[in-house]
C-alpha cells in the first residue's frame, strides 16, 4: 500500500510541472522569432566607443550595413576606421545629440530605413539625490529616456515601410541592472533606466503587428572609457553594494546583446546575477520561450526570498557605514 501511495505522490509531483509546461507551450506570447543581421541595416547610437562600438564590429562581421550615431565627430571617424580595418566594410556615421529630436530625425532619414535599431546611448552620473544638481538629474533623464523616445519615434516610420518584404525588425534598448533594482547613489540614473522597461513593454504591443520586435538589455557595470571616468565620482557605499555583481567587458556585453536581438528575446541578461534579476523582476513582461516562462514561474518565490536576503545585506552595509561616520 505504501508503495502505491508513493507512486501516486511521485506521479502527481511529476504531472504538475509537465502540465504547466504544456500549458505554457500554447499560451506564451509573442511567438518565437529570428531576426537576421546579414545584409540588414543596423543603426547604433552611442556607437563610437564601448558596448556600441563592440556591437558595431560584431554586426559588420556578420555582414550588416552599419550606421553609427554619437556626438563626437573625431570618435566616430576613429570607430569608422577601426571597423573598416577589421571587417573591410564601410560604416556610415552621423554626429548628433540624442536630446535634439530634429537632429536625430535628420540623421535617421538620411541613413535610410532601419532594420535593427539599437538605442545604446546613455550617461551615468552617480550621486546621492540630496547632493546632486537638478541639471544633472535632468541631463540623465533627457539622454537616457527622452533620447530613446526621440530615436524610436524618428525611426519607426521607415522601419514599418515594406516590412512584409524586408522581414522581421528589431528595436533594442540598452537599460542596466540599475534599471531592475534601485541602488544607493543611483536615484536619478535608476529612474531613467527603470522607465525604459515601461516604454519597451508598451511599445512591443504597439508594433508587434508590424513584425518589429523589442529587446530590452540589462548589462551590469561594463568596462568602458565612459564608465571608468564616471566611476571616479561614485559614492563609496554604491561601490560596496554594487560589488555583488562584477564588471564585464564591452565585447562580452555586445555578444550577449546581439544574440538576444537575433533571438527576438524581450529581456536580455548578460551574466548570472543579471539572469537571476531578470527572473525575479519578470512581472508582466512578454516572454517568447515557454521554457524560460516555466523557470520564471518556478523561481519567483525562491528569488523573492533571495532578494530579501540581499536587502538585509545592503541595509546592513548602510547602517555600518553611517555608524562608522558618526
Amino acid at each position: 500500500m505504501a508503495e502505491v501511495y508513493f507512486f501516486s505522490f511521485f506521479s502527481l509531483i511529476l504531472l504538475v510541472p509537465l502540465s504547466l509546461l504544456l500549458l505554457l507551450y500554447f499560451i506564451v506570447r509573442p511567438n518565437p522569432i529570428r531576426v537576421p543581421i546579414k545584409n540588414r541595416h543596423v543603426f547604433i547610437t552611442g556607437g563610437s566607443s564601448g558596448i556600441g562600438l563592440s556591437l558595431a564590429h560584431l554586426c559588420a562581421q556578420q555582414g550588416a550595413d552599419v550606421t553609427l550615431l554619437a556626438r563626437s565627430v573625431a570618435k566616430l571617424e576613429e570607430a569608422k576606421e577601426s571597423i573598416k580595418l577589421a571587417t573591410g566594410r564601410d560604416v556610415a556615421v552621423f554626429s548628433a545629440d540624442v536630446r535634439d529630436y530634429a537632429a536625430v530625425k535628420r540623421a535617421v532619414e538620411e541613413a535610410g530605413p532601419i532594420d535593427v535599431l539599437v538605442c545604446n546611448h546613455g550617461v551615468y552620473l552617480p550621486q546621492e539625490l540630496q547632493d546632486q544638481e537638478l541639471e544633472e538629474i535632468k541631463f540623465m533623464i533627457d539622454v537616457n529616456l527622452t533620447g530613446t523616445f526621440h530615436l524610436i519615434k524618428a525611426a519607426l516610420p521607415g522601419m514599418k515601410t515594406n516590412r512584409a518584404e524586408r522581414g522581421p525588425a528589431s528595436i533594442a534598448i540598452m537599460s542596466s541592472q540599475a534599471g531592475q533594482v534601485g541602488i544607493y547613489g543611483y536615484a536619478a540614473y535608476s529612474a531613467s533606466k527603470f522607465a525604459l522597461k515601461g516604454l519597451a513593454e508598451a511599445l512591443q504591443q504597439e508594433i508587434i503587428s508590424d513584425n518589429i520586435h523589442v529587446t530590452l538589455i540589462f548589462p551590469p557595470d561594463t568596462e568602458t572609457p565612459g564608465f571608468a571616468e564616471e566611476n571616479k565620482r561614485r559614492p563609496q557605499l554604491t561601490s560596496i553594494i554594487a560589488a555583488s555583481s562584477g564588471a564585464m567587458k564591452a565585447d562580452e556585453v555586445a555578444g550577449k546583446s546581439l544574440a538576444g536581438i537575433q533571438s527576438g528575446n524581450f529581456i536580455v541578461s548578460c551574466n548570472f546575477e543579471g539572469f537571476l534579476l531578470s527572473v525575479a523582476t519578470a512581472g508582466l513582461s512578454p516572454q517568447r520561450s515557454y521554457l524560460m516562462a516555466f523557470v520564471e514561474i518556478m523561481g519567483a518565490g525562491v528569488l523573492r526570498l533571495a532578494g530579501i536576503f540581499f536587502q538585509w545585506n545592503w541595509y546592513g552595509s548602510i547602517e555600518k557605514w553611517h555608524a562608522k561616520k558618526k
